[in-house]
């Protein structure tokens, strides 16, 4: 695999391997704190752009939420025994979502 370019299911293991070198929390009681974290990273992106950051700063807070989410999935498959294909999950959420009505799920008479 390249390092350069790489795939959701890719980023996973590199994420996974990273917890590990790292020693950042890798069992069950972690699942919680994963999602959490991944939500203030939202908030970090958030108060980012409403700040005027660059886009560069916007941008890694994002990924570092993008970096929970699969460490979270990642670790789901470690403790649970199973295996998740985000690659393949990613591409029939987008398949769905491009199936659907222009603007779906928006409230159309906002006054």
């Amino acid at each position: 695999m390249s390092i350069d370019k790489c795939t959701f299911n890719e980023a996973k293991r590199l994420v996974r391997e990273l917890v590990s070198a790292k020693g950042f929390p890798n069992n069950e009681s972690a699942l919680t704190q994963k999602l959490l974290w991944a939500f203030v990273e939202l908030g970090e992106a958030a108060d980012a752009y409403k700040k005027g950051e660059s886009w560069d700063v916007i941008s890694e807070e994002l990924i570092d939420a993008i970096f929970y989410i699969l460490d979270f999935i990642g670790l789901v498959e470690k403790t649970q025994g199973i295996e998740i294909d985000v690659d393949r999950l990613f591409l029939e959420k987008w398949r769905k979502n491009m199936e659907r009505p222009r603007q779906y799920g928006q409230k159309r008479d906002i006054k």
